[in-house]
């Protein structure tokens, strides 16, 4: 039996496929050439240069966020401890050989405000955190017999009735300078400063100076920050009475003689905005080769019992002078966290460091937790000098706790 011509099968097949391939590539380029036409009829005289390049059509992706660390909170009340069973919350923070030291304020069922300490390599975990309280300044029990002062409740905070508040702290040379706001349960709340030798502090010997209150009586002075270095020769610090930061230049941080601080510049609240009632310095300031970098809190009057989180960027030489600030938050609170404890809808920050250029900001949540949010730094100062408004995180669908 004669063998089929199997070659030229291939061959009609191949040829075949190839027509179809020719038919179809003529019938797209006859469809382009219609539209050509029908396109150089509307718009003949229409020059090509108006088309983007590419690269334009592409936008910025915008890195001005804090983000919330999804391990938050950080460190939470330790039922074992009394002193810190209620409350751990708005702590100061510095990084120091290599780790981030952080002394945060705790509360138990005493009702008096103390200061624990923690420390971590990566400003997330904190594998080192003591039993005892570091700091105490106010100890005397409360007595329910003594007649309780008519304002009493407008000067407690935090769910304290007496203690040691919201400690910032500034190391300037070999010492840590610490801002605390001191309340004796009767009088009003007032500045209060004292320091400790860098390396009694990393050994963790709490040699703290004297506490000398730095505030003058009758004002409630809160939010207290000293900057890390001399501006012009002077110690500049930060503090607030209500509604305003207020700016203070000292020739020394000794407050001798009746010395209380100042108010020589002022930067002010913004009506219509998210800081339209109140604001306050969170951290100390960082230096940046743009400027001071200020993460400060805000408060609003339309939400008046809420804290929110923003930045400012201060001149060099003038800390007065705010070269950009955010028009909306940069963190708000809107996780569980910030939202259950004692006092809801509170983001309050008190810390911040750099870590290999990455930007960490401690706040308290809830008057309750410690948490952390971060950002690369250089994106996060980029975006702050455009003028970008800040992307907000939406709240998370399954709180996390």
């Amino acid at each position: 039996m004669p063998k089929k011509n199997i070659t030229t099968k291939k061959t009609s097949k191949k040829n075949l496929s190839k027509k179809i391939v020719k038919k179809s590539v003529a019938k797209k380029s006859s469809v382009k050439k219609t539209k050509a036409v029908l396109k150089s009829k509307k718009s003949p005289k229409k020059p090509k240069s108006v088309l983007k390049p590419k690269k334009l059509l592409k936008k910025p992706k915008s890195e001005f966020e804090l983000k919330k660390h999804p391990e938050n909170p950080i460190i939470r009340p330790k039922r074992e401890n009394e002193w810190e069973s209620y409350q751990t919350f708005n702590p100061a923070a510095i990084f120091e050989n290599g780790r981030v030291h952080i002394l945060y304020r705790a509360l138990g069922s005493d009702g008096v405000s103390r200061l624990g300490y923690a420390s971590s390599a990566d400003g997330i975990h904190f594998d080192e955190r003591l039993n005892e309280p570091v700091f105490v300044h106010y100890t005397k029990p409360f007595n329910a017999s003594l007649q309780m002062p008519k304002d009493f409740f407008a000067y407690a905070s935090g769910g304290s009735w007496a203690g040691c508040e919201d400690p910032r702290i500034t190391k300037i040379d070999d010492k840590i300078y610490m801002l605390f706001v001191a309340f004796d349960g009767w009088n009003i709340p007032r500045l209060a400063i004292t320091s400790i030798k860098l390396k009694d502090f990393l050994n963790k010997k709490w040699k703290w100076s004297g506490s000398k209150i730095v505030s003058p009586e009758g004002i409630i002075d809160k939010s207290g920050v000293i900057f890390p270095e001399k501006i012009d020769g002077k110690y500049v610090i930060m503090h607030r009475i209500f509604p305003n930061i207020q700016i203070d230049y000292l020739d020394n941080l000794d407050f001798e003689n009746g010395k209380y601080l100042e108010e020589k510049d002022t930067i002010k609240i913004r009506k219509n905005k998210w800081d339209s009632r109140k604001i306050g310095a969170g951290a100390p300031p960082i230096k940046t080769k743009y400027g001071w970098l200020l993460i400060y809190y805000g408060v609003d009057d339309k939400r008046a019992s809420q804290y929110k989180i923003g930045a400012m960027l201060l001149d060099l030489n003038n800390p007065a002078k705010v070269l950009k600030r955010t028009d909306k938050p940069i963190l708000e609170p809107i996780e569980w966290y910030e939202n259950e404890g004692h006092k809801a809808g509170i983001a309050y920050p008190c810390g911040a460091v750099v870590i290999k250029n990455n930007l960490f900001v401690f706040y308290g949540g809830a008057d309750t937790v410690v948490c952390v949010a971060t950002a690369n730094l250089d994106d996060f100062m980029k975006e702050l000098i455009s003028g970008k408004e800040p992307k907000l995180e939406k709240i998370s669908e399954t709180p996390k706790k």
